[in-house]
């Protein structure tokens, strides 16, 4: 569990202490595959805490997910409507229900420890 957090804060890390610059033309394709990319990671850490984590699911679902969120926006750039709408929705709907699970499997290990100490 703690190789995706350490992935995560030195990608943060990297995006604050360095001097590369994404030209904004680029700007909405990188926003909407960071958007996937975080809820493949919250899905991960939730399979994790639920102990089905599959290491070839998480890969290949990662991959995947920025591959089609980039691809839909790029569609929708060159038929000029707004498809990249479509992946925040999908990807924020999922993403803070991953959120939201976590929360609740790590309040239910909580209280069964409390519980357990009394």
């Amino acid at each position: 569990m703690w190789l995706p957090i350490l992935g995560l804060l030195i990608g943060i890390l990297l995006g604050l202490y360095t001097e590369f610059r994404i030209p904004d033309e680029y700007s909405s394709y990188l926003s909407i595959a960071i958007l996937a990319a975080l809820d493949t990671l919250f899905g991960g850490i939730r399979a994790h805490l639920e102990r089905v984590f599959e290491e070839k699911v998480f890969l290949t679902g990662f991959f995947t997910n920025i591959i089609l969120a980039a691809g839909l926006a790029f569609l929708g750039v060159h038929l000029g409507v707004d498809l990249y709408l479509a992946a925040v929705f999908a990807f924020g709907v999922r993403l803070f229900h991953n959120i939201a699970m976590i929360r609740r499997i790590l309040l239910e290990k909580w209280m069964k420890k409390r519980k357990e100490k009394n």
